[in-house]
């Protein structure tokens, strides 16, 4: 999420238009079945013998657990069994196992918690839409994937008629995801300018963010490109992206500092990236144009 990020989401749409959830859903962390949900294999995203060789063994026996905030559509949600995890960081999580021929566990993860909980050594890696950021360089190490800027996301006819690029958030009330982006820099940015504070309203996740909007409890939701464009697509016309995403920057893959899957995971990539695979993944999401001709291990340095 540009940061963003636990609610299952019982039927996302479905969710959107009842306009209403239940807050004390399960946001602690739960693990998905990786017997489903699982891409057809094709030859566009099959194992790379000379990578799956170098993954350690202790890795290999164990498989690796991927930390991931599981409210994010199209990036990572619940399918209408509210176990299967989907979405284009899913599938791409998957990719990858297969490509270094290793198992794969996505488990549910608050989304501010994932970074420390990999610093802990909880989760071997974080897929969960991080924008690669020096300040999270610090802690943790980066493998991009993808790119993708803000939005702003209204009511449907944007009734209080709000851009992205000026002031006219001063004085709203504006729903963000608990470290997000958009919640740490973004917005206290913006602030700066106000001479009407923005009253900044924080969701554990981004099903949070988009009903405040539904219900009128925010003037507008600040989010990823990609997400805020799913969610007006699916909110039944209650919801809609205005003006240009900005700020555009890379998704990394968190990974443990200095970890030795960081070098694996970019190689995977640069593989599924070769065979097709990589962009194959982001075109059954619509997400093509946030595709990356390279992929780099810390891109903010």
């Amino acid at each position: 999420m540009s940061a963003l990020r636990p609610l299952v989401l019982i039927g996302f749409a479905t969710l959107l238009l009842a306009g209403c959830a239940d807050p004390a859903g399960p946001s602690a962390a739960g693990s998905a079945d990786e017997s489903s949900g699982t891409p057809a294999a094709t030859s566009a995203i099959a194992e790379d013998a000379a990578l799956a060789a170098k993954v350690p063994a202790a890795l290999k026996a164990s498989g690796i657990t991927i930390a991931s905030d599981v409210s994010y559509p199209p990036m990572d949600f619940f399918d209408t069994d509210n176990k299967t995890v989907i979405g284009a960081e899913a599938d791409l999580a998957r990719a990858l196992g297969t490509v270094l021929g290793v198992k794969v566990t996505i488990t549910n993860v608050p989304f501010d918690s994932i970074i420390p909980g990999l610093q802990a050594g909880k989760y071997q890696l974080g897929l969960s839409s991080f924008t690669d950021t020096a300040e999270r360089e610090k802690v943790v190490d980066f493998v991009t994937y993808f790119n993708a800027g803000t939005s702003l996301l209204v009511p449907a006819g944007n009734p209080k008629s709000l851009k992205p690029e000026d002031d006219s958030l001063c004085g709203r009330t504006v729903a963000v995801a608990k470290g997000s982006t958009q919640a740490l820099v973004d917005l206290p940015d913006r602030a700066k300018t106000c001479k009407s504070a923005i009253k900044v309203s924080t969701f554990p996740d981004g099903t949070g963010v988009n009903l405040a909007v539904t219900s009128g409890r925010a003037d507008a939701a600040l989010a990823d490109s990609p997400v805020a464009a799913y969610a007006a697509k699916q909110s039944g016309g209650k919801l809609e992206v205005v003006g240009d995403s900005y700020g555009n920057a890379p998704f990394g893959i968190a990974v443990q500092k200095k970890s030795e899957l960081t070098a694996l995971l970019k190689s995977a990539l640069e593989s599924l990236g070769t065979t097709g695979g990589y962009r194959q993944i982001l075109a059954k999401w619509g997400l093509e144009s946030g595709a990356l001709d390279e992929f780099q291990i810390n891109a903010a340095s």
